[in-house]
């Protein structure tokens, strides 16, 4: 009987280690660029969800609004749209809208950017204005409400600086 020809191997060489520990490191510096891949991508589409989610409602809501009114007024304040003085024709940030209701009388709303925020407020007939029905948008840089040839526009500047005009005409 032959003892000791091949003895059984216990332990792996040193190059078997070195190509398991190489093999190692590049999965793992290829998970790391594809991590960082990544984060650059959400980075991106973070920047531009204004643009693709909430401009697109917001448009939807402003045009709606201003579609239904009858007639409007821009104003520097809000104060300045209460009390019916200093209306505008240039980029203002308040947007006062009047729609005809069944039985002939007139309703008030008012469009202000202030604060960062874009508000929508309904006038009670008593003249002193609560606080906003509704809040528009909280993300946008800058709206401001102006009158080119007629028609109402609405330049909204977002979150990075990118800016959207919307057009709409009343009723």
């Amino acid at each position: 009987m032959k003892i000791g020809i091949r003895k059984m191997r216990k332990a792996f060489t040193l190059v078997e280690l070195t190509v398991v520990m190489m093999v190692g490191m590049m999965i793992g510096s290829m998970l790391i660029a594809i991590f960082n891949q990544q984060l650059a991508f959400l980075r991106i589409y973070q920047l531009q969800s204004f643009v693709t989610e909430e401009a697109p409602m917001i448009s939807l809501y402003i045009n709606r609004l201003i579609g239904k009114a009858d007639r409007f007024r821009l104003h520097d304040s809000i104060s300045d749209a209460l009390s019916n003085t200093d209306p505008r024709i240039t980029a203002s940030p308040v947007c006062v809208l009047n729609f005809r209701l069944p039985d002939g009388s007139m309703r008030a709303s008012i469009l202000a950017f202030e604060d960062g925020v874009l508000n929508y407020y309904v006038v009670p007939e008593s003249g002193v204005l609560g606080p906003s029905e509704w809040s528009i948008t909280q993300r946008a840089a800058d709206v401001q409400f102006y009158m080119e040839q007629g028609i109402l526009r609405t330049q909204l500047t977002g979150p990075q600086g990118e800016q959207l005009i919307y057009s709409g005409a009343t009723q």
